[in-house]
């Protein structure tokens, strides 16, 4: 017998359990373990809640859940309740899946003011993570500027326009769109160093710009290059570029209360205001033969109440295992860590790609391990018995799947009509649910 221990259950754990399921079959005990407990990840906190089709991806997780010889185990953090080291004696491959979750700072004076905040946290906060639950962002003033030019942007700047009526069929927790109901935002500024051909958004998430029903989305014609600039492009980002030019060819006049203004090569130099954020300030860029935005000493002020920084997102490190400080993941060599120890996903390559990119990432790893681990070498490694024995001495109460599906039932049986379910926020809760304190 195998045992394996996945640290992380969102996309990448899951493909990376499918992965050695289906490379070491019965000889595999698969330990997905996840400090929530409820598993999903990204898809239950990060994926947008209006875009259900893309959440529908856990159904196929489902199906690892409940192979035989995989487990979940919620509600143990790794690296406080337990260590990797440890899982290490206990395991004989431990995976780290992790994924980004931490925001990347603009580096800029001003950010640490009352009213910025990262995207990883507004998202968090209409999407029930427990740590940015109680967020509550500042909506009250009418100019909201989000900084970068990906689809986390476009996700906050979509949220932040739609109407509740809009939001029937999504999962948006209570709070945030009660919120958004009162909130007075009339300008959404989406701020980018570079020009529309270096965007990183996907034509699916420009397209659904063009059909909320409050917001009109802004584009400036004289920030494009000559059209048959565009021949060059790859063909779903010459789709996105063809969507943006369609927007400059707008005429002006919507009746539309919201616009959602794409304002190109500006750089952020600094966040100011009276105590909180209320403009920021920026310089007017240019690119250089290489591409990159070089400043041309013109700035302006965007006034903004609220500032969303979307520029990108880092692993945070972990007891015992080499961390890349630059790039903000874990080092590793092709996913490889350490003797017995690896890394996939966001974990291991930085937070780029799609859900769906860390289906390969998952089984190029399984391949390795399995190549490390050939049948009839090693054995006598105690695995999951020996990590529930670890976790009774230390009082910590984890979580099974058929706990999740004892929490999923409740929350939606309290979900508000129209709506999947009705999200628990806070772990207490989780917990209450299953008659247990955390």
């Amino acid at each position: 017998m195998r045992h394996f221990a996945i640290v992380g259950s969102g996309p990448a754990g899951f493909y990376t359990a499918e992965a050695l399921a289906k490379a070491f079959g019965e000889r595999a005990r698969i330990d997905i373990i996840d400090r929530y407990p409820v598993p999903y990840g990204l898809i239950r906190f990060g994926v947008a809640p209006d875009h259900q089709s893309l959440k529908a991806v856990s159904k196929r997780y489902d199906k690892v859940a409940e192979t035989e010889g995989v487990r979940f185990v919620g509600n143990v953090a790794v690296g406080s309740d337990v260590l990797v080291d440890e899982l290490i004696q206990l395991y004989d491959a431990v995976v780290l899946a992790t994924g980004a979750p931490n925001d990347r700072k603009l580096g800029i004076p001003g950010e640490d003011l009352p009213g910025v905040v990262g995207s990883a946290a507004f998202v968090g906060w209409y999407n029930g993570h427990p740590d940015f639950a109680d967020l509550d962002p500042p909506l009250d003033g009418t100019h909201v500027a989000v900084v970068g030019n990906g689809n986390v942007a476009l996700d906050c700047a979509r949220i932040l326009a739609k109407t509740a009526h809009e939001f029937e069929g999504s999962d948006i927790v209570g709070h945030a769109l009660a919120a958004l109901e009162k909130a007075a935002t009339r300008t959404i500024t989406i701020l980018g160093r570079r020009g529309p051909h270096q965007i990183a958004m996907t034509p699916k998430e420009l397209g659904e710009l063009g059909h909320l029903e409050a917001a009109s989305p802004v584009v400036d014609a004289a920030d494009f290059p000559p059209l048959e600039a565009d021949e060059s492009l790859e063909p779903g980002h010459r789709k996105s570029i063809a969507i943006l030019r369609e927007f400059a060819a707008t005429p002006p006049g919507s009746t539309k209360p919201k616009r959602m203004v794409f304002d190109f090569f500006a750089k952020p130099l600094w966040i100011e205001g009276d105590g909180k954020a209320e403009t920021i300030i920026v310089e007017r860029t240019e690119l250089d033969p290489d591409g990159r935005a070089v400043g041309t000493g013109e700035t302006y002020a965007v006034p903004a109440s609220l500032v969303i920084s979307a520029i990108g997102y880092s692993t945070p490190p972990m007891p015992g295992v080499p961390y890349d400080e630059r790039h903000g993941h874990f080092l590793n060599d092709h996913g490889q860590i350490a003797d017995r120890l690896y890394c996939v996903g966001w974990a291991r390559r930085g937070p780029t790609g799609t859900i769906g990119t860390n289906r390969p990432d998952g089984y190029e790893v399984a391949e390795q391990i399995a190549a490390a681990m050939p049948v009839g070498s090693g054995a006598g490694k105690p695995g999951g018995a020996g990590l529930d024995s670890l976790l009774a001495e230390r009082v910590i109460q984890s979580t099974s799947f058929d706990d999740w599906r004892t929490i999923e039932k409740a929350e939606e049986a309290q979900a508000r009509p129209s709506s999947p379910r009705e999200k628990f926020v806070h772990a207490d809760d989780w917990m209450k649910v299953l008659g247990r304190t955390r």
